[in-house]
């Protein structure tokens, strides 16, 4: 017999049905009257199903044995539940003990552990109901960006993880090489990257954007979904060594059509997930951030306000708020001042846009006053920034130029610039840091709970 989730006994099974699941124990209780009760959960749902299991049932005297953390599968017919809180039990046929648990050692007990503590141990984490959760969020959200641009004729392309481009131009990329450090570092001799694989120095990328606009530029709208990588050495509860980027890029785009699909997209996904979720989601608005789902419900109720940077900071400078940060013009936002637009002077998303050229990467396109770029970002409450992108530069002149400005060789980035040389046109994109928006929608407030395997300074277990 093929093992049936758990998720689907609940919901569909009707009593009579005889259905085999398999999963780990949550707890078991022993009846003097010689029976036990064995929650199990496999995963594929929040609530654990309750298995009564008779002492004739074979593979009964392993019984003892069934700890919580044990693995099991059990053969079984539906039957009505006389508890409260589910629908149907199951009633053992066949118990097979597939893994012990040691309940001396097992470090997950019927408690309330840490999130730090489960950072440790993210190996056994998945099998705690909040990492549970967020693995069925992070799947429903996943399949809902799928589905979002194949909808409207998109091509999902993959690009490279090794890249020799530096997209942002910040210089925070992990190196890649083959060549033997420690041989080099006993000799005190400068690395030659002409001895190494690739013959020149190699990095993790930053960002899949330039290679997908390769694309963009010969075969229509694209997307990418795949990790990227910052070396930044930040501890904060919003930064990731190692996380997973959306990037759409689209030919004949201008910034308004970017700043249109931008709001189309956040909203689709957070739906698709409160509508797939929903038992879930209810999980973290009672036990994570009581707010969680009526901020869902402002953004994907409420058209995102357009607002020009320049007049961003007009608002923030007389609000007569205190900032942690100054705000000034021709500095980049923080966090704070983002929050304070959307969750306190509009009280609904924002998305800003036409930032200072100064404070952008050269491929945005400069605007006619000399001084802004057609730069937009997405802010939404709780969060602030998620979503950043920009009309990309196609003028080859000003792009060449505007390279330069930043300190970046064209020669370098001859492909890129050969786009511009050979048939150019306009085009957009912008780019969503997928854990981020897991972050938003769960209301958790380490973002290294939104990744199954977090890559942070000094950490890359797991």
């Amino acid at each position: 017999m093929v093992r049936t989730h758990v998720a689907k006994v609940l919901k569909d099974a009707q009593p009579g049905d005889t259905v085999k699941v398999g999963g780990w124990v949550r707890t078991r209780r022993d009846s003097k009257q010689g029976f036990s009760f064995v929650e199990l959960n496999d995963g594929s749902c929040f609530s654990s199903i309750q298995v009564v299991v008779d002492a004739d049932t074979p593979g009964y005297d392993s019984i003892k044995d069934v700890t919580t953390g044990s693995c099991v599968s059990i053969n079984g017919e539906v039957k009505d539940s006389p508890g409260k809180g589910q629908r149907v039990e199951l009633h053992a046929t066949e118990l097979v003990l597939h893994g012990t648990a040691d309940g001396d050692t097992y470090p997950l007990q019927k408690k309330r552990h840490s999130f730090e503590f489960l950072r440790e141990i993210a190996h056994l984490r998945p099998r705690t109901n909040t990492f549970g959760a967020i693995t069925r969020v992070r799947n429903a959200a996943s399949a809902a960006v799928h589905e979002f641009f194949q909808d409207r004729g998109f091509y999902y392309i993959q690009t490279p993880v090794i890249t020799t481009s530096d997209c942002e131009g910040a210089g925070q990329m992990f190196s890649v090489t083959t060549l033997n450090l420690e041989r080099i570092a006993e000799v005190q001799t400068k690395l030659d990257y002409a001895q190494d694989f690739f013959g020149k120095r190699a990095a993790l990328t930053v960002s899949g954007q330039l290679e997908a606009e390769i694309f963009a530029c010969g075969t229509g709208d694209c997307y990418t979904f795949g990790p990227t990588f910052r070396a930044e050495n930040s501890n904060t509860t919003r930064h990731l060594a190692e996380f997973w980027m959306i990037e759409p890029e689209m030919p004949f785009y201008e910034l308004t059509d970017n700043m249109d699909l931008a709001e189309k997209f956040v909203q689709h996904v957070i739906n698709r997930v409160l509508e797939r979720c929903a038992e879930d989601m209810e999980f973290f608005n009672l036990r994570i951030d009581k707010t969680v789902l009526e901020t869902l419900r402002n953004i994907t109720e409420n058209e995102f306000i357009r607002l020009p940077y320049t007049e961003a900071v007009d608002i923030l400078q007389k609000s007569g708020q205190k900032f942690e940060y100054p705000v000034e013009w021709g500095h980049d936002l923080q966090s704070e001042h983002e929050r304070f637009l959307t969750e306190q002077h509009f009280k609904q998303p924002v998305i800003l846009f036409d930032y200072p050229r100064t404070i952008k990467p050269f491929y945005m396109r400069c605007n006619d006053d000399g001084k802004t770029v057609r730069a937009m970002d997405v802010l939404v409450p709780r969060i602030g920034e998620i979503i950043g992108g920009s009309q990309r530069e196609e003028r080859l002149d000003v792009l060449e130029s505007r390279m330069k400005e930043c300190g970046l060789e064209p020669e370098e980035y001859w492909w890129y610039v050969d786009l511009r040389r050979y048939g150019t046109v306009p085009h957009s994109g912008f780019g969503l840091g997928f854990e981020r928006l897991i972050q938003l929608m769960t209301g958790m407030q380490n973002i290294r709970d939104c990744i199954p395997f977090p890559r942070v300074p000094k950490s890359a277990d797991f």
